[in-house]
């Protein structure tokens, strides 16, 4: 089973954020500082972009200044899920999933389609539904971390500053040591 604990971690992603209108903006705004007599490795360090993506935006703009520049839509399938739906689902997610009727707070992948079905009518396979989280809405997965419910945190403390320190083997402070000669 696949679980997923819900974390706000956002991923790192090769392509820049920002929309294909900022990224046009952006590339713009390089050519014009190259334009204004700056060097290349100034320019992609102003615009924090690789030195070879400037030359390339340079490039693109020799062959076609008008449309050289242009920003492309994000390749791939659009999501099922429009942007305000993935922050309802969101806003569930983070309610929690005993919010949503079920016995742990834990959510996993199968628990998160079905609450998607219901909610929005999509079905999603549990492939679709990490793409979603992953993508969609930035999230990683998350492991979480197992205690008892009994787990009593002022006894271990007590016994991991008290009971311990009498029980750990000491090295004597006396006598040869065990590093050879």
């Amino acid at each position: 089973m696949h679980t997923i604990g819900l974390c706000l971690t956002m991923l790192v992603d090769m392509r820049p954020s920002g929309t294909a209108e900022q990224l046009e903006k952006r590339r713009r705004h390089a050519i014009a500082l190259l334009r204004a007599g700056k060097p290349y490795r100034e320019v992609a360090r102003l615009i924090q972009a690789s030195l070879s993506s400037v030359v390339r935006w340079k490039q693109a703009h020799r062959r076609d200044s008008r449309k050289g520049l242009r920003g492309r839509p994000i390749p791939g399938r659009p999501p099922r899920l429009t942007k305000s739906q993935q922050e309802r689902l969101r806003h569930l997610l983070l309610r929690g999933a005993r919010a949503a009727g079920h016995q742990t707070e834990l959510w996993t992948l199968k628990r998160i389609a079905k609450l998607i079905e219901k909610q929005f009518g999509m079905r999603y396979s549990q492939v679709g539904v990490w793409k979603l989280l992953r993508h969609g809405l930035g999230w990683s997965w998350q492991k979480p971390e197992r205690r008892a419910r009994e787990r009593d945190d002022a006894a271990i403390e007590l016994w991991r500053t008290k009971t311990w320190p009498h029980i750990k083997k000491r090295r004597p402070t006396w006598g040869p040591s065990r590093v050879p000669r």
